[in-house]
């Protein structure tokens, strides 16, 4: 019987080395699983399989089946002693998991697994199991039950320790293979490809490049080489220097599109220059060495394709950037792990070829090259669009996704961008985003958030931690209220802001920007012995944003609440509650009085599983008052418009919270929290400081535009827009204090801040209800 494997399933393998991501020894598969989530492993006789539950207090469910005929088969890794328990798809969203039994006509009611951990596990507990032959083994971890109004959520790190290891471990498949290719290192290799197959080239044991180019099949055949153009395809997708990374598309010198980059799982490779060359080497001393142009025209030969000295390439794994002072291309070792891999779509039938670079005299494969793989898989994999989020250096890999409410937003739209590990909407094709923009302003929108990380901290120490951590006094918080708070590092720069609800005595919820929150939160409790536990809740806590003056009018129509929870009308500014769709008996979710526009606002946060009837229904209750979905681009409009921080941009890793302009949500009546003392000593000698800037004009500065008075430079624009309500742009800047005076005058330095600038008014920030009146209406 054959065996399909899904995309989502399976993870990286790691070999040893210097880097913290790998490991001393044995070779070892490493990957996580957040609650929700499915992973698929292919066990081999006497593999370890070692689970950790990284935050405590979650239960998962194991499914060992035999690799040849799909029974289920506990006895391989002698866990039949461990409780059965009924698997409930409903409880999870992977799509990997369901593809499975679908495309291999396994019946779910047949299936039960076996149950390990429990909600009284410790956080870093383990299991421990060895496979006594070849299994596939499916580890689950399902949502918890009332996940909404109780603690929830948490991950699992998998580790599989491969005692029999061979040049053949690679990532699982990812459909039906045409073609199954190594290229040895200091080789090439050639191969055809038709429109509509799929390309996966793999580094196979990490920190090695691999040239690429693709030639074009039918012009071949006219006797003309049209391939790979790096300067047509800058200028059709709109890109150029100095990013590391891979375009969207690649063209040839004709215009027509090649390649759709479909999945990326490292995210930076060189698109500026040359496959390396004889001369590369000659010129470093080591002549006759060899060189992947040559072995490029090598490969190509038998095709009539002419030698070229120098091959035009894109460079995937080759760590290169162009750096913005002196413009100089350089490269250091490469950021790809063992196993990482790069997918293209064929739009067009191609002759295309691999290299495995044989660099050895500089730090580009980390000076031991090794071997490429390369997969190609039939038009009917249907591999869907992917590229890496890791949240920190050292985590594994977790590949976007799309959200829960993917399969009604994907119906309107097909601009989407990457927010963390989510595809969320840019804008709309019947609106746009000024027409979001003004039903945000005069009417109401709904938005899928879903990126916005959550966590929950629970347990006796839950608000002392957060007294530790968090900038605001959490004593003084009640259950079911919220307030937003930032979380400093001893210097008194800001590491995450976000939204503090109270559920209970002894359980908060945290909806913040960055997954730094957590890693935080958790030094700090391990190293003041607290008993707390952070849990991560991840894709299986999706959300909405329900914003502008009708908000409240239609979410009227479709909340319910118990007589013991607040209701609707009593939810303040910065409250919350745990409400039903309709009646008593309805989808349940959290109901919050926030919002990231400015205007009179809710949020949701639900169930996986409850996410399309929520959004259905608020689409059909919407109608009445014109709902209308709304983009990240309107989104950004109404931000800055109502002087709203972002990461990144108002605060970076280098900004304290008062230049940052988040001096309001700063608490110096406490006693202490981690970068109080910072604060307080900055406060006396305050250097630079956020304001607001107008411009007569329309022109957008972009982040980190110079601004000037006379010659010197006073400060940098940190965010703009154009504002269709004040019909100018507006910027929000930090600027040295002696120029923050309003009404005072600054020069924005267009065309590398000096040949061109444009006059800008220091003015007030919010720009537009400074009093936040209309938030609290």
């Amino acid at each position: 019987m054959e065996i399909v494997y899904s995309p989502e399933a399976g993870g990286i393998l790691h070999r040893k080395h210097h880097y913290p991501w790998f490991t001393d020894n044995q070779d070892i598969m490493r990957k996580e699983i957040h609650c929700g989530e499915a992973q698929l492993f292919s066990l081999a006789k006497d593999d370890l399989l070692t689970i950790t539950n990284v935050d405590g207090g979650i239960s998962a469910t194991l499914l060992a089946l035999d690799p040849k005929t799909l029974e289920i088969n506990f006895k391989a890794l002698s866990i039949s002693k461990l409780e059965s328990i009924p698997i409930s798809p409903p409880s999870l969203n992977s799509t990997a998991f369901t593809r499975f039994l679908t495309e291999n006509t396994i019946e779910l009611q047949a299936l039960k697994g076996k149950k390990v951990f429990n909600e009284a596990t410790l956080a870093n507990d383990k299991f421990i199991i060895r496979s006594q032959t070849d299994c596939l083994l499916w580890i689950l971890l399902p949502e918890p039950v009332n996940g909404i109004e109780n603690s929830s959520g948490g991950s699992l790190l998998v580790e599989q320790t491969i005692q029999k290891p061979s040049e053949q471990n690679l990532p699982p498949l990812l459909g039906p293979l045409i073609n199954d290719l190594r290229v040895k290192t200091g080789t090439a290799r050639a191969y055809e490809v038709k429109k509509g197959e799929y390309i996966q080239v793999i580094d196979v044991e990490g920190r090695q490049c691999s040239d690429f180019m693709a030639m074009r099949k039918d012009a071949l055949q006219e006797n003309k080489e049209r391939y790979i153009d790096s300067t047509v395809t800058r200028s059709m997708v709109h890109g150029a220097y100095p990013r590391p990374g891979l375009y969207n598309k690649f063209f040839d010198q004709d215009m027509q599109p090649l390649l759709e980059v479909v999945q990326d799982t490292v995210g930076r490779h060189d698109t500026f220059a040359l496959a390396c060359t004889a001369r590369t080497y000659e010129e470093q001393g080591f002549p006759g060495h060899l060189n992947c142009s040559d072995n490029i025209s090598a490969a190509y030969s038998p095709y009539g394709i002419e030698p070229k000295k120098a091959w035009p390439a894109i460079n995937f794994f080759f760590n290169s950037t162009i750096d913005p002072n002196s413009h100089q291309l350089s490269s250091e070792e490469a950021w790809s792990r063992p196993g990482d891999y790069v997918v293209m779509k064929a739009l067009t039938d191609l002759i295309c070829v691999n290299t495995a670079c044989p660099d050895d005299i500089d730090p580009v494969n980390g000076w031991n090259p090794t071997d490429i793989h390369v997969r190609v898989y039939n038009e009917d994999s249907h591999i869907p669009k992917s590229i890496v989020h890791r949240p920190y250096v050292e985590s594994e890999a977790n590949m976007t996704k799309e959200s829960a409410f993917h399969s009604r937003t994907s119906k309107l739209t097909n601009s989407f961008s990457v927010a963390r590990d989510l595809w969320l909407a840019d804008h709309y094709d019947a609106t746009g985003a000024i027409d979001e923009y003004w039903a945000c302003s005069q009417g109401v929108t709904i938005q899928d958030m879903s990126s916005l990380r959550k966590y929950d901290i629970a347990g006796p120490d839950a608000e002392k931690l957060l007294q530790l951590c968090m900038t605001r006094d959490i004593h003084k918080l009640s259950i079911n209220r919220g307030v937003y708070s930032l979380i400093c590092s001893d210097t008194g720069y800001v590491i995450d802001d976000g939204t503090l609800f109270r559920l209970s005595n002894h359980v908060f919820r945290w909806c913040c920007g960055s997954e730094e929150s957590a890693r935080q939160l958790k030094a700090v409790a391990e190293k003041y012995k607290l008993i707390v536990w952070v849990k991560g809740l991840w894709s299986s806590m999706p959300n909405l944003a329900i914003q502008g003056p009708k908000s409240r009018d239609l979410l009227s129509k479709i909340v319910f609440t118990q007589p013991n929870r607040p209701t609707l009308e009593n939810v303040k500014w910065f409250g919350s509650t745990i409400a039903r769709l309709n009646d008593r008996n309805g989808e349940s979710f959290m109901l919050t009085r926030s919002g990231f526009t400015g205007e009179l606002g809710y949020e949701i946060f639900c169930d996986h599983s409850s996410a399309l009837k929520i959004w259905d229904t608020i689409m059909e209750a919407g109608q009445e008052f014109g709902i209308t979905p709304m983009g990240n681009e309107a989104l950004e409009m109404k931000r800055i418009e109502a002087g709203l921080m972002s990461a990144g941009a108002e605060f970076t890793p280098d900004v304290d919270a008062f230049e940052a302009g988040l001096g309001f949500a700063v608490d110096m009546k406490k006693d202490y929290f981690i970068g109080r003392d910072a604060l307080e000593r900055n406060m006396l000698a305050p250097k630079k400081v956020l304001v607001g800037l107008k411009t007569e004009g329309t022109e957008i500065p972009s982040h980190n535009t110079p601004l000037f008075v006379d010659h010197q430079q006073i400060g940098v624009v940190t965010s703009a827009t154009y504002s269709p309500t004040l019909a100018c742009t507006i910027i929000m800047a930090r600027i040295a204090i002696e120029h923050s005076t309003l009404d005072s005058v600054v020069e924005i330095g267009c065309l590398d801040g000096h040949i061109k600038r444009i006059p800008a008014r220091v003015t007030g920030c919010p720009f537009i209800d400074p009093k936040r009146e209309k938030a609290r209406i």
